[in-house]
């Protein structure tokens, strides 16, 4: 009776356990040509006013500089571009980063060195707004590019899009339907006016019609390049693989469940086994 008590309450701590634990975080992950990995953790359901996003990355080439940032994609073997931030060559406004280990002598102490195996890790800062762009609408992503030194090399692309939370719904409003008065000043139906005498002239009673100006749309801008791209080539030969986004959800517990199950399982058969046992002995 110990041991199956003992399966019991190891099985419930077991449940609680799952229950309690922190749901893990929508990750998206994109690859390059030559084996770059790009994670940003969270990529899905980010928030929609400055919300940070953790960017990892591996397997770049360190003879290479590359900014870091939030971009408007403009597709396969086109720079993306505008970005947030801009060519934020320090790193102050969090829209972007440079990662070099050899940049010029002025981005000496500027440019953050790659670690072990062409690594980096960095955060930065999203919104739904990249300019006149809304993210929402167009696509978006966390990308990597080489640095302002290699402005046509395309070879170290990689682009992970970016989805944000659904926004507040509009509160439906009712308007409230004019009342007519009549005689007065009571509601009701209207009294129609007094026909004119025969004879008479008609006064004019309507004003001519109003000529309305149509004001010109804004569009979205595509020749001026924002980002970090000081150049804006769009170069065709882009390399660069479309990104995948891998993102976990509320299934990721059944796999604890199911560890769970099995266990309480032979707990019971343990259990049940040793009480046969001392029946027999006694």
């Amino acid at each position: 009776m110990r041991a199956l008590r003992r399966a019991v309450l190891t099985a419930t701590l077991i449940t609680l356990g799952v229950g309690v634990l922190p749901m893990p975080a929508h990750a998206g992950t994109g690859r390059g040509a030559a084996g770059q990995t790009l994670t940003v953790t969270p990529s899905a359901g980010v928030g929609r006013s400055g919300a940070k996003v953790t960017v990892a990355g591996s397997g770049y080439d360190v003879t290479k500089g590359i900014y870091v940032a939030f971009c408007v994609d403009n597709g396969a073997g086109v720079t993306p571009s505008p970005c947030g931030g801009g060519a934020d060559t320090t790193g102050s406004t969090g829209a972007s980063h440079w990662i070099s280990s050899n940049p010029p002598s002025y981005g000496e102490g500027l440019a953050v060195p790659y670690g072990t195996g062409g690594s980096f890790r960095v955060s930065l800062t999203v919104a739904t707004r990249i300019g006149d762009v809304d993210c929402t609408v167009r696509r978006c992503v966390v990308a990597s590019r080489t640095d302002h030194t290699r402005t046509a090399d395309r070879s170290q692309d990689v682009r992970v899009p970016i989805t944000f939370a659904a926004g507040a719904a509009p509160a439906r409003t009712t308007a409230a339907a004019p009342a007519t008065s009549g005689v007065g000043g009571s509601t009701g139906r209207t009294t129609p006016p007094a026909a004119a005498p025969t004879g008479a002239v008609a006064a004019p009673t309507g004003a001519g019609p109003a000529s309305a100006a149509v004001g010109p749309t804004g569009g979205v801008p595509t020749g001026a390049d924002g980002g970090v791209d000081q150049a804006g080539r769009t170069d065709q030969a882009d390399q660069a693989q479309v990104t995948r986004v891998s993102a976990a959800s509320d299934t990721g517990r059944w796999w604890l469940a199911a560890l769970v199950v099995p266990l309480l399982g032979v707990a019971l058969l343990a259990g049940l086994r040793r009480r046969r046992r001392r029946r027999a002995t006694s």
